[in-house]
């Protein structure tokens, strides 16, 4: 007999989705302990569990891998090719949808790119001066190493997604914002700086370069910081980093920073690590009463599913922090009690996913 622990690690599929499968009457284990509630699993158990794990990420819907495992632990042989191949029909008719659906999208932003280009070519012209001179700025040392620190977690790192890849600088009166995503979280922080009242400059940096200029913060001296173009250097003490920027352009961050207002939990910071430590799959449930734990989904409160890897990187930013709660489809917040120049939004996970 397997624990579900062991059937999580063996099978691929999660705690928290072997639970689920469970109360969905998919696979439900062969005892469960009247005294303790845990669930042990039978060893011919296991191939059905793995096939579970591979129809689930083909995207099968629920009720048709109940009949495929049904008739396939009941030696039927004709139903499942026949539910196989339905379901494939439907994945290349959606991916065929797919298709026309972004055939129209790329259409549509290529006119607007065009649009947007005519209408700028001749102010760009006019101000060929203003636009290629370089910006100029000093920030405090100690300010900027610890924005870089707040952010440098989130940037992106899929190779299809290289204007992900960096932390992106947006200068705008004595303000400076550092931002960084991955898509499923993002991290914004922000410090002073002097020298610069143009108009407003955004540049993203690679994250080599970023991790460059981080290791010559060292000793908090004043900064400064040049924006020529598309290249971008830092300056301390006598010494320079120096870099290209990325040249596409990042998602607009603050409208996806734009969020309700939202219900505020203190974290009980270094208890959630060692939970989330404990976690082995790639989904946990946030439990949220008048405080956050780990939990799952029968827990009284609302209930939030997480990647414990990625709230764990979030959690690095103090021992102090506070939760703000939107909703279950919404991003959690991250933010320290103490500032709100720096913080951090996580995507939640569907839990019957």
């Amino acid at each position: 007999m397997r624990s579900i622990g062991e059937m999580g690690q063996s099978s691929g599929l999660g705690v928290s989705a072997l639970r689920f499968y469970d109360r969905a009457g998919v696979l439900v284990p062969a005892w469960v302990d009247p005294v303790t509630g845990y669930r042990w699993y039978a060893p011919e158990q296991l191939d059905e569990a793995r096939l579970l794990a591979r129809l689930r990420r083909s995207s099968m819907p629920l009720a048709d891998i109940r009949l495929v495992l049904a008739a396939w632990s009941g030696g039927e042989s004709g139903l499942v090719p026949r539910l196989l191949d339905g379901h494939l029909r439907r994945l290349e008719q959606g991916l065929a949808d797919a298709r026309s659906e972004f055939s129209t999208v790329r259409a549509l932003l290529g006119h607007r790119e065009t649009a947007m280009t005519t209408t700028t070519t001749a102010a760009t012209t006019d101000s060929a001066a203003a636009t290629t001179a370089a910006t100029r700025l000093t920030v405090p040392g100690a300010e900027i190493a610890a924005a870089l620190d707040a952010v440098r977690f989130a940037a992106g790192t899929d190779p299809e997604l290289p204007v992900l890849g960096g932390v992106h600088f947006d200068i705008e009166g004595g303000d400076l914002h550092l931002v960084a995503t991955d898509r499923y979280r993002m991290a914004v922080a922000r410090t002073s700086t002097t020298g610069h009242a143009g108009e407003r400059v955004q540049v993203t940096v690679p994250t080599p370069l970023v991790d460059a200029m981080r290791a010559l913060l060292a000793d908090g001296a004043p900064a400064h910081l040049t924006v020529d173009g598309d290249k971008v250097g830092l300056e301390t003490q006598g010494r320079q980093v120096a870099g290209q920027s990325l040249g596409e352009g990042f998602p607009d961050y603050r409208r996806l920073t734009r969020l309700p207002e939202g219900r505020r939990l203190t974290l009980d910071v270094p208890a959630l690590r060692r939970a989330l430590g404990e976690q082995d799959t790639e989904v946990c449930v946030l439990v949220l009463t008048d405080g956050v734990s780990v939990g799952d989904e029968d827990s009284a409160g609302d209930r939030v599913g997480v990647n414990p890897a990625l709230l764990l990187d979030a959690l690095a930013a103090g021992d102090e922090l506070l939760l703000e709660y939107v909703g279950p489809k919404a991003p959690l917040v991250l933010l320290r009690p103490d500032t709100e120049d720096a913080f951090s939004l996580l995507m939640p996970v569907t839990l019957d996913a």
